[in-house]
């Protein structure tokens, strides 16, 4: 399947080295605002056309799915012109800048037929499988408490700190640790407690979030564009606990039985970037004649988007 990419930053890099990597993926195009960066960018990843607008990688009849792999606040005219083209996307987290925007783009790609998914790479890696079975399987018991942080020190990017942008933890980082417990856990959500400390330009910075799912397993979750941390994640059980080694991209997960004795540890399959699984099941949804992604559904995109326009609200931000 030929992909095309707009967009020519950090993550597109990610996404080109992973597709370069590929024998079932082919990056066919890249898209920037301007010809020179976009023909730079081919060159480096040696990938076939170069176009200086994203209009012009929509128009390619050859492209088959679209990599949106821009800031947040772009993200909705850049869906909506792909999906008017035709064009299946994948779209870089988070979705939207709110739960308007999302409902709205989700709405059209229904209406024309077009797929489109959110790019929440860990939703689509070995690990969540992996992890489901463990805790199916009762080997740390009763699940009672999750607890995970992402922590990285991204304080002097525009975009994190201007709000119009998008800018802030929550849309860049907190959404990992949202849907860290969304990945294991279906109970819904029954109370919130949050808070959070703003940078000066009044973008969140720092927050704490503390979920009480209807199961009764408590959820204590940090995320902070302001400082780094180890990123780790554990579920907590009542005869034992899981350690995911990293919260977005874990190599493996260590079944503890008592603290800080390891009973087993379990090694994940080894990857090119992480990013294969979600571009893979993509095309296996294009395939299928589907118009979302089983690992994550419509109905999750948009829940998640409620929950981040309903913290912003808590903090007294803009949504």
């Amino acid at each position: 399947m030929n992909v095309g990419i707009i967009g020519a930053g950090h993550i597109a890099e990610k996404a080109a080295t992973t597709l370069g990597a590929m024998d079932d993926m082919h990056c066919l195009a890249i898209g920037s605002r301007t010809l020179e960066k976009a023909q730079a960018f081919a060159q480096r990843f040696s990938i076939p056309r170069a176009y200086g607008s994203y209009e012009e990688l929509f128009a390619d009849p050859d492209v088959e799915l679209v990599y949106i792999a821009t800031p947040h606040s772009c993200h909705f005219a850049q869906a909506r012109d792909a999906i008017l083209a035709g064009k299946p996307c994948l779209v870089e987290k988070s979705f939207m800048l709110n739960a308007t925007e999302a409902a709205a783009i989700l709405a059209l790609a229904r209406e024309k037929g077009v797929f489109v998914a959110e790019a929440m790479w860990p939703r689509y890696m070995p690990v969540r499988e992996i992890g489901r079975e463990l805790i199916a399987s009762g080997v740390i018991g009763e699940s009672r408490m999750v607890s995970a942080s992402i922590a990285y020190n991204v304080s002097e990017k525009e975009r994190v700190l201007t709000p119009e942008l998008g800018g802030g933890a929550l849309l860049d980082l907190g959404v990992y640790v949202l849907n860290f417990v969304r990945m294991y856990f279906d109970s819904p959500i029954e109370k919130i407690n949050t808070t959070c400390i703003k940078a000066p330009s009044g973008v969140d910075a720092t927050e704490d979030i503390t979920l009480v799912l209807a199961d009764g397993t408590l959820c204590s979750l940090q995320a902070s564009a302001w400082c780094q941390g180890g990123n780790e994640a554990v579920i907590a059980g009542t005869t034992g606990y899981l350690v995911f080694d990293d919260l977005i991209h874990p190599t493996r997960i260590s079944v503890c039985r008592k603290r800080h004795i390891v009973e087993r540890v379990v090694e994940l399959p080894p990857q090119i970037t992480g990013f294969e699984y979600q571009f893979r099941a993509c095309r296996d949804a294009i395939v299928a004649g589907v118009l979302e992604a089983p690992q994550m559904p419509h109905s999750e995109i948009l829940y998640v988007m409620h929950l981040m326009d309903r913290l912003r609200a808590e903090w007294g931000l803009a949504i």
